[in-house]
């Protein structure tokens, strides 16, 4: 095996602070000439062990995924949601960063952006939180309405989320799939109706704004479906599949 550098762009870990169960945002220095709008999304590549900018890695040692901007706007630093898999070979090894640590990117990349100039409507499911939270927030900016309709198991960024409530957006957090037990100590959650209750919420805001969404396949092809049924036109949301 021949060595060979990191692809990429090297960059600091500026920070890393915990955001939800399992759910870390990095803190990341920003590249020169990187010029990114809410929605899109890097590639980031590590090796999981201390590796500085100058040291040479067997390729085959490198893991890279692919993690979607959570912040509003980009300055000196921008922001990446990580979501941990306590079995994956890249998210437990970056929530045990403490700062200084180098990583690479490359980007951004994606069509699906907001140019801060209409009202939203962002559907978001699970790891579809970290770009809804970034639109929502630039969408308040720049003057505009925004709505969040998340559905999560254990969600996060909920203080970013209560800040835009308190700002005025309408933000509605769906735990479906959580147990009851989990938070008041009574039974099960009725999945048919916290579908509903997510079925509803799109079909009354369907037109109140542009409408992203971020999630699995399954759930953006729920939501999809969900917007076609409440009279909206699926084909002109902004969706992106995590696969």
């Amino acid at each position: 095996m021949v060595d060979m550098p990191i692809e990429g762009t090297p960059v600091t870990v500026e920070s890393i602070r915990e955001v939800g169960p399992d759910t870390v945002a990095l803190e990341l220095e920003t590249p020169e000439e990187f010029d990114a709008r809410p929605g899109q999304f890097v590639l980031l590549r590590a090796v999981p062990r201390d590796v500085d900018g100058d040291e040479t890695v067997d390729d085959d040692e490198v893991v890279m995924r692919h993690y979607t901007l959570s912040s509003s706007s980009v300055g000196e630093t921008f922001e990446i949601t990580v979501g941990i898999d306590p079995e994956g070979d890249l998210s437990p090894w970056l929530a045990d960063l403490e700062g200084g640590e180098t990583v690479h990117v490359e980007g951004p990349y994606g069509t699906i952006t907001y140019e801060g100039d209409e009202d939203v409507v962002v559907v978001a499911g699970g790891p579809g939180v970290g770009p809804a939270v970034a639109i929502a927030e630039a969408a308040h900016e720049s003057g505009h309405d925004a709505v969040v309709i998340y559905r999560a198991d254990a969600p996060a960024h909920m203080d970013r989320l209560e800040a835009l409530e308190d700002a005025g957006a309408d933000v509605l957090v769906d735990e479906s799939g959580q147990s009851e037990t989990d938070r008041t100590g009574g039974g099960e959650i009725d999945e048919d109706g916290a579908g509903g209750e997510l079925e509803d919420a799109i079909a009354t805001h369907v037109d109140d704004g542009q409408v992203y969404a971020f999630g699995f396949a399954d759930f953006v092809t729920a939501v999809a479906d969900a917007i076609d049924a409440a009279g909206g036109d699926s084909d002109e949301a902004l969706i992106e599949n995590f696969g």
